[in-house]
């Protein structure tokens, strides 16, 4: 990463509706993430959403720049584990550039 380069990140808002199928996607997207450099921040615990509707988990993953969070969220072995998230939560994810240092 160059010095001065913007972090990328995805927040993900999450309701998962079966649990037990659900720790599958868990377990190939932690691998997927961290070979991609990704670090997770937050990953569900507790939050407050004082304005608006809103998921029950927050998923908030730190990339070494926009440009390797949108290749690892568009790569081919994401989107395979995407399609388990899917089928068992709603979801959004939202790719973001972070501020430039």
């Amino acid at each position: 990463m160059a010095e001065g380069t913007a972090k990328g990140y995805w927040i993900g808002h999450v309701t998962v509706m079966n649990a037990d199928l659900y720790k599958d996607y868990v377990a190939l997207d932690t691998d997927i993430v961290a070979r991609f450099g990704g670090r997770f921040l937050a990953r569900g615990g507790q939050c407050e959403v004082p304005e608006g509707e809103s998921q029950e988990r927050h998923v908030v993953i730190e990339f070494p720049d926009y440009a390797t969070a949108v290749a690892c969220y568009h790569s081919e072995e994401y989107q395979s584990a995407a399609v388990i998230r899917k089928a068992n939560a709603v979801s959004t994810f939202v790719l973001v550039e972070g501020v430039a240092p």
